[in-house]
């Protein structure tokens, strides 16, 4: 597996969070500590908390700050952050950091399953030791669960095809590897699909990859209990990779910068919670564009606390 992982929007993300080196910080999503690295350097009295729910991200940044006493590592979800700097007696921070989705490594490593050009056992999994796996998905989910994962997560209009195919082919056998569900995928695909760019099973995946580890439910959870964390000043920057997290993000910023006081109310100066940093989102420069691909989907936003 490579360990090669390059942060998306380093320094746009830098900026936004604008890091004070007296400052508590917390990288939600850790991966293999591109961001978290970069963080550490301009905190000097302050604290990191790096977390992740994936055990080869959690082992990888142990070594890499195994000698850096400003770094706390926690394995968990960061659908529970409220409970994690509760534990950590930690009340306020600075600034908070999501970069989504699946990280580089999670693809290189082949045998997670989460890439449809090499063959493997259907997982998916960011958090190894939880029971539900793509396996489990397409092999017990019903037909109509299982077009409503693609309707909702790939956003493909029309899966009944490919859905009808899963549920007879796994009447006759469990259907195991990602070969079996590209296969099935393409064969039950109209051509004008097929000879397109993009790969066809793509969407599918994705959707699967969303339900399994319940990206869209955690990104809510995480977004509904920042705001009463973060202090007067702090930032929040997050990094999404397709529209359905992007469009939860912006919904979530809008509420936050929203002065939401009734205007029958008799008050001379009232403000929102959170301004914006970024009136639209931060997108990768053709620079990085043409030395790491994975950026070209990524959308940078960014509030800060009044």
């Amino acid at each position: 597996m490579s360990n090669l992982h390059i942060p998306v929007l380093l320094n746009e993300t830098l900026n936004v969070l604008n890091v004070r080196p007296d400052g508590i910080y917390v990288d939600c999503t850790a991966g293999r500590g591109g961001h978290s690295a970069e963080i550490i350097k301009r905190i000097k009295t302050g604290k990191l908390v790096c977390i992740d729910n994936d055990a080869d991200s959690i082992a990888y940044i142990k070594e890499k700050f195994k000698n850096e006493n400003r770094v706390i590592i926690v394995k968990d979800n960061f659908a529970n952050l409220s409970r994690i700097l509760q534990t950590l007696r930690i009340t306020k921070v600075d600034g908070i950091l999501l970069d989504l989705g699946a990280s580089s490594p999670m693809y290189d490593n082949l045998g997670r399953g989460f890439s449809y050009h090499h063959d493997a056992k259907l997982d998916m999994r960011f958090d190894q030791t939880q029971k539900v796996d793509a396996l489990y998905v397409i092999n017990n989910y019903t037909a109509a669960q299982l077009n409503t994962i693609f309707i909702n997560f790939g956003e493909i209009k029309f899966p009944y095809r490919t859905t009808k195919a899963i549920i007879a082919a796994r009447t006759e056998k469990p259907i195991t590897t990602t070969k079996e569900l590209v296969d099935l995928i393409k064969k039950n695909l109209a051509w004008k699909i097929l000879k397109k760019e993009q790969h066809p099973a793509r969407k599918y995946f994705q959707a699967i990859r969303m339900e399994v580890n319940q990206e869209l439910n955690n990104l809510k959870n995480v977004l509904s209990q920042i705001p009463p964390l973060v202090n007067y000043l702090g930032t929040v920057a997050v990094i999404t990779f397709h529209s359905l997290e992007d469009r939860i993000v912006k919904s979530a910023f809008t509420n936050w910068t929203t002065d939401h006081t009734p205007k029958e109310v008799p008050i001379m100066f009232s403000k929102s919670v959170f301004n914006l940093i970024t009136r639209k989102p931060i997108t990768a420069s053709k620079e990085e564009l043409a030395n790491n691909p994975r950026s070209r989907s990524a959308k940078l936003r960014g509030v800060i606390k009044n």
